[in-house]
């Protein structure tokens, strides 16, 4: 199945179809290899192309009228078949190559049983991909989306030119992100203002993390809903913008190996009926070292943007799109 390209962006209608047009591209050029499952990457990025559909969906809900065999829940559907795998993937390349190598061979004898109970775990994810990407719904979700891009449905408020209605499509998202109460984990409020703590260890991480961590999670999801949104018109504004963006992407990925971390934590625990610290001593230790690793790299963004003036300028980018696209 071939997607037209599409003409340089007029309007907010244009804009949201080359926005659909784009990640349903990329979700096609990997949908053979994907079914082949020779190369995890190709998962990945399938994955990728499906989630950033699903924010084009969402971000532009108010400028088009999507098919309901490919509309926001139908894709979030797929994305959640593709994701069980790519989760497995992701702890398989994790205790493979990042911890296993550097174990004493006691607690690779352990790891060896988690990483059978992965395998057979992935068996059955695979499955289920191929089951859904084979599926007569999911055909009809592409043909759907094909015809919806050869004739696509708007709402009035498409027509407006883009440049003009950025700041109110942008600024919503990031309003969002910068009110969301992660920012205020490991701070400490003083008079002068809060501060982020210098004092942080890796115990006093893991007690946070135990207690709010999923607010912390919370706020690399939206994070990556700006990310997603805000990559749609870097053409539309400067250096500034990109730098603003690179900042979002790097949340998002410190806080991400905070939680793929977690997320191992979890499978261990729930597969092993003991304390991991007694016996996987070695283990617990690197992967609690390099949430801190990660938790410090986010600490940098985080007291970067508890300052006011950051924030403000941030803000100030997005209402001054270059009109001269």
């Amino acid at each position: 199945m071939k997607v037209q390209v599409s003409p340089k962006l007029t309007n907010l209608g244009t804009a949201a179809s080359q926005a659909v047009e784009k990640y349903f591209q990329k979700i096609l050029i990997h949908e053979a290899e994907v079914l082949k499952d020779k190369d995890p990457e190709e998962l990945h990025q399938m994955r990728v192309g499906m989630r950033r559909l699903r924010s084009a969906a969402t971000g532009f809900a108010p400028v088009i009228n999507l098919p309901k065999a490919a509309d926001e829940q139908k894709i979030g559907k797929i994305a959640r078949i593709l994701g069980t795998l790519r989760d497995l993937d992701v702890m398989l390349e994790s205790l493979q190559n990042k911890y296993y190598p550097t174990l004493p061979s006691q607690e690779q004898e352990i790891l060896d049983k988690a990483l059978l109970n992965l395998l057979k775990q992935r068996h059955r994810a695979l499955k289920g991909v191929r089951g859904i990407l084979e599926h007569k719904s999911y055909q009809v979700f592409k043909e759907s989306l094909q015809d919806w891009l050869g004739n696509p449905s708007y709402q009035a408020i498409a027509q407006l030119p883009v440049e003009e209605v950025l700041p109110d499509l942008l600024l919503p998202q990031v309003s969002e992100m910068f009110l969301h109460p992660g920012w205020l984990i490991g701070v400490i409020d003083r008079e002068g203002g809060i501060t982020v703590r210098e004092d942080m260890t890796s115990a006093s991480l893991e007690q946070e993390l135990a207690e709010r961590g999923e607010i912390i999670h919370d706020l690399r999801k939206q994070a990556k809903r700006v990310r997603y949104l805000m990559s749609l018109f870097t053409e539309f504004y400067g250096q500034s913008y990109e730098a603003y963006l690179e900042d979002v992407k790097g949340i998002q990925e410190f806080l991400g190996d905070i939680q793929d971390s977690a997320v191992l934590g979890e499978f261990l625990n729930t597969m092993f009926d003991f304390d991991l610290k007694k016996r996987l001593p070695n283990l617990s230790e690197l992967m609690a070292q390099n949430r801190f690793e990660s938790w410090q790299k986010w600490q940098l963004l985080q007291r970067r943007y508890l300052t006011t003036e950051i924030r403000q300028n941030f803000r100030s980018e997005l209402i001054r799109p270059l009109v001269s696209c």
